[in-house]
């Protein structure tokens, strides 16, 4: 695999990880980083960028999806929203420290946006937690 296909395919894999569609980036990032063709500073680098990238899109769709809550196809119901509202006034912003665990880390993220969090502070939190886990990742298989 080409170094341009690698990194594009992390990325996507990574970005994709992050947003509500499921899918898994920490296999394609072992593989690249047993592979040893490009540096795992840049594949952890590539991987961290992507997931925040895709948290982003998360906190985005928390922070405009009370818009369509009246709809008929909206996907979630009044209850669920209002346990997620909930959830994240108990837990706060710190919870954005689990926004890399599978299951739980997405809705984190998307119920950041609907409570408003500020972008900048939640961009700080998930950027340290999504890196760290990458490059724990990495120490871990090198």
């Amino acid at each position: 695999m080409g170094a341009l296909a690698a990194y594009g395919s992390l990325f996507a894999a990574a970005f994709l990880a992050a947003t509500i569609f499921p899918a898994q980036s920490e296999a394609l990032l072992a593989g690249l980083l047993l592979a040893g063709h490009q540096p795992a500073i840049f594949l952890v680098l590539v991987a961290s960028v992507a997931n925040v990238a895709g948290a982003c899109v998360n906190w985005l769709l928390g922070r405009y999806i009370e818009h369509f809550r009246h709809r008929r196809w909206f996907p979630v119901s009044e209850s669920r929203l209002a346990q997620a509202q909930q959830w994240y006034r108990r837990w706060g912003r710190w919870s954005l420290l689990l926004s890399w665990a599978p299951l739980i880390g997405d809705p984190i993220t998307v119920a950041a946006g609907l409570m408003r969090e500020s972008f900048g502070v939640f961009l700080a939190i998930v950027t340290v937690a999504k890196t760290t886990r990458y490059v724990v990742l990495a120490v871990l298989i090198l």
